[in-house]
């Protein structure tokens, strides 16, 4: 069953629910944007200088 089949179901979700969800996770991102801009740029310097070490040690 793909997305296109899900989105076309009338017994599941209703378009207003997907439409209602999806302004609370933009507007989560918008009010949380600063940090999750700190979380995602922490995790990405830490992956780097953790890969950097592994390269090194080969």
């Amino acid at each position: 069953m793909g997305f296109r089949n899900f989105i076309k179901e009338d017994d599941g979700v209703g378009t207003v629910e997907v439409v209602l969800l999806l302004v609370v996770i933009v507007v989560l991102v918008i009010l949380f944007r600063e940090r999750i801009k700190k979380i995602v740029t922490e995790a990405l310097t830490k992956i780097n200088e953790d890969s950097d070490k592994v390269i090194k040690d080969k």
